[in-house]
């Protein structure tokens, strides 16, 4: 039972972080040109600039950090301008950090990492360049304080510039910049050799995993099940919940009806209303209505269910909601929290079915 459990989370796991993600959505942009380029980058200058409050510091320690975190990938990184390389990598390190003026929205700019407009205190600003064009990826690291003198006066460290570039600089060593410019540039193969490698940490191998998920890597399929054998892997990965292509309908149709884990089947209907939404398939409806009029089915799976017939308007799906609802409404638990938000999404459902014709 527990091999069953596990494969059910594996395999949703896997198909659910292999979806469409507006994080990369913006790479249709690139040019056939650019998108050979980015194939091919091997070798990244590092370009780095510091600004304190009394001017530029020795930026080699900041660079050091940087040069041998790409190295550790499989990059070559380089400091001297005038080698031949294959991509700018550009860092601007600064006491008081100045806006770079990207869009409000868009790109990078809505991420948890993208640059902060309001943060005024220590970062480094992370973009590069390709065929010498600034390309829309921006990433920013930021000090835990924000007024770098007082953090060195409480520090007892002399030179607040100085101490705010280190404190950059511990960040960098932390901050999974490779990781995401490896995702980025497409190198899937980089990621799958890190996920392999045993001195790699169970956080960092699930940061890979969603990568590769938002990357559509078809490649990291095999290892991914391979890895996935790990129950905490496994675990995380079914967190990792969003849109599938067309391609995994037959296996969360599986999962719907066999997975003796009601989390997964949840998940599994979940999943197949996105499906279906996203790419306007009808196919998941009959799927979703047979375990919709399965007696045994439990409420918290009946919940997902309905969400996902609302998300896929059918007139099918009509008289089988009303049904339920019909049962539903005879029971009077208002303390049922489970039973409270079953009705809920039924309600909306039937709204969505009963009423798509009219506006379709």
């Amino acid at each position: 039972m527990r091999k069953l459990v596990l494969a059910s989370m594996i395999g949703l796991g896997l198909f659910l972080n292999f979806i469409p993600s507006p994080v990369f959505a913006y790479r249709e942009y690139f040019s056939p040109e650019q998108r050979a380029q980015l194939e091919k980058i091997q070798t990244v200058l590092v370009d780095i600039i510091t600004i304190t409050d009394k001017g530029a510091v020795d930026v080699r320690p900041l660079t050091d950090v940087v040069i041998q975190r790409l190295n550790d990938i499989g990059y070559t990184a380089v400091r001297d301008p005038a080698g031949l390389h294959d991509v700018v990598l550009r860092l601007k390190c600064e006491q008081r950090k100045t806006w770079e003026g990207t869009a409000a929205t868009g790109g990078d700019a809505d991420l948890p990492d993208g640059p902060s407009r309001l943060w005024k205190g220590p970062a480094c600003q992370l973009t590069y360049l390709l065929g010498g064009v600034k390309i829309k990826w921006q990433k920013e690291i930021r000090t835990e304080f924000e007024d770098a003198v007082a953090a060195a006066r409480e520090a007892q460290a002399p030179d607040p510039g100085v101490y705010a570039m280190a404190k950059l600089q511990e960040a960098l060593k932390a901050y999974e910049f490779p990781l995401l410019l490896a995702a980025e540039w497409g190198h899937a193969d980089r990621l799958l050799k890190l996920l392999d490698a045993p001195e790699t940490s169970q956080a960092r191998k699930i940061k890979i995993m969603s990568l590769l998920g938002e990357m559509q890597a078809d490649e990291a399929l095999p290892k991914l099940k391979e890895v996935l054998q790990d129950r905490d892997l496994a675990r995380q990965a079914i967190i990792s919940m969003g849109n599938l292509g067309r391609d995994g309908i037959p296996l969360l149709v599986d999962l719907l009806n066999t997975s003796p884990q009601l989390d997964i089947q949840a998940a599994a209907a979940k999943g197949l209303g996105q499906i279906g939404g996203i790419n306007g398939d009808a196919s998941v409806v009959l799927p979703l209505l047979a375990k919709l009029q399965d007696p045994k089915a439990d409420w918290t799976v009946l919940t997902e269910i309905a969400w996902a017939l609302g998300k896929v308007p059918d007139k099918r799906s009509i008289q089988p909601l009303y049904d339920l609802d019909k049962k539903l409404q005879a029971i009077r638990d208002p303390d049922n929290v489970t039973l409270k938000k079953l009705k809920e999404a039924v309600f909306w459902a039937i709204k969505q079915c009963d009423t798509w014709d009219q506006y379709s």
